[in-house]
């Protein structure tokens, strides 16, 4: 992704850090898609105990689309199909959904699609040196539950030739695609008072890691500052060990005053500490979106990538957004009962309808994306509001949605 030498290359000053920003914008100006998926894994007869890791690893059929299995530090499953097209990408991720949905059910497990983990608290699993300094680095409240707790729909789009115009469109459209696709507002089987849970969890980390780039007309130099300004996470020593950072230091402080050369592995590894809601990687990493139902999932792709590649249907999506843009914390809080965030919803769901037959999406996609936006966008009720009303309503039981009745 860098195009520098070597891994241990030194970086010298900031403008070292400018030249790596900005070939964190040089990639592929296609238009191909990935997704990452991470679900959140249940007991269908315990659903508020925890499953240990390696009971999922050991369901886990092969899987023939060729997505990638890992997980996150709690135990929540990620699955990250291969980029293509629109189609080709959608069609090879769903059938290793269907398929890891189907061998976890033999054995009595069931994968959910939810922002953050509505009814056990935070515990975490993994025990790698990296997380270890993470865990370490973070708040002790929201740390935990970022890392073991939420769950997300990540799309990764291709720069395309104008790498500018798509970053600008990641960001003024997050607001309306956050409030539209929220479904994270409860937590230990209450309702947290978020329609995205799993935002506001990022909103209360460090935040020199997890706002939004400043908008700029050279979105590589922001992303230098940015990193520049970041506070230090870790420091990688001895190979794998990690050293938490305590002091508040930023990685300019590092270069200023270092206690050892500062190489292109260090800058290359603290990008991968910052979570912005769209990160550069050589392609865009859109990263505000809550983990969705197994069926809904696809209509998330569908939509962000229709909006940032679709030329057409991203200027009629940015004229209904303009009126919400930087509405982040608003998007998370309240979702589409926000009046502009719904009709900026509404707008860009028929925008997305308009431009994926154009890229080779088939009826049956369509046609769910209609109905998503039916049900949820038009009348203001993102799948929030839903799991919401299985904890207000007598005689609907939260834990039987997520073992049976709303994943299986």
């Amino acid at each position: 992704m860098t195009g520098l030498a070597t891994e241990n290359t030194l970086i010298r000053n900031a403008s070292d850090v400018e030249d790596f920003a900005r070939r964190c914008f040089l990639g592929t100006t296609g238009d191909q898609v990935g997704v990452e998926l991470e679900f959140l894994v249940f007991d269908r007869t315990a659903p508020a105990r925890q499953v240990p890791l390696a009971r999922i690893a050991d369901a886990l059929p092969p899987l023939s689309g060729g997505s990638r299995v890992t997980f996150e530090p709690g135990g929540q499953l990620e699955l990250s199909g291969p980029a293509g097209p629109l189609p080709d990408a959608i069609a090879r991720l769903t059938a290793d959904v269907d398929a890891a949905r189907g061998a976890l059910r033999d054995v009595g497990l069931t994968l959910t699609g939810v922002g953050l983990d509505p009814i056990r608290p935070a515990r975490r699993q993994l025990r790698l040196p990296r997380y270890e300094a993470m865990a370490a680095f973070l708040d002790a409240s929201y740390g935990p539950l970022m890392m073991c707790s939420t769950a997300s729909v990540q799309v990764n789009v291709d720069l395309g030739a104008k790498p500018v115009v798509r970053w600008e469109r990641a960001h003024l459209l997050g607001p309306v695609l956050l409030a539209a696709f929220a479904n994270s507002p409860i937590e230990r089987g209450r309702p947290c008072g978020w329609m995205s849970g799993r935002q506001a969890v990022w909103e209360n980390l460090d935040r020199t890691r997890t706002a939004p780039v400043p908008a700029a007309a050279d979105p590589a130099a922001a992303w230098a500052e940015y990193l520049l300004d970041a506070r230090l996470m870790l420091v990688r020593e001895d190979g794998e060990r990690c050293r938490p950072i305590h002091d508040g230091s930023t990685f300019r402080d590092w270069l200023t005053a270092p206690a050892r050369p500062v190489t292109l592995a260090d800058l290359a590894y603290h990008a991968t500490t910052v979570f912005p809601p769209v990160r550069p990687r050589g392609w865009l990493e859109i990263r505000y979106l809550d983990a969705q139902h197994p069926a809904n999932w696809p209509v998330c792709v569908a939509v962000t990538h229709a909006l940032m590649t679709d030329d057409v249907a991203a200027d009629a999506a940015l004229a209904a957004a303009e009126p919400c843009a930087g509405m982040w914390r608003q998007a998370a809080r309240c979702g589409l009962a926000e009046p502009r965030l719904r009709r900026a919803a509404d707008a860009c769901f028929r925008a997305a309808l308009s431009a994926l037959p154009r890229l080779g999406a088939a009826p049956g996609l369509l046609g769910e994306v209609a109905a998503f936006a039916d049900r949820h966008v038009t009348p203001g009720r993102p799948p929030a509001v839903d799991l919401l009303d299985l904890v207000r309503e007598p005689g609907r039981h939260l834990s039987a949605w997520l073992t049976e009745e709303g994943q299986a």
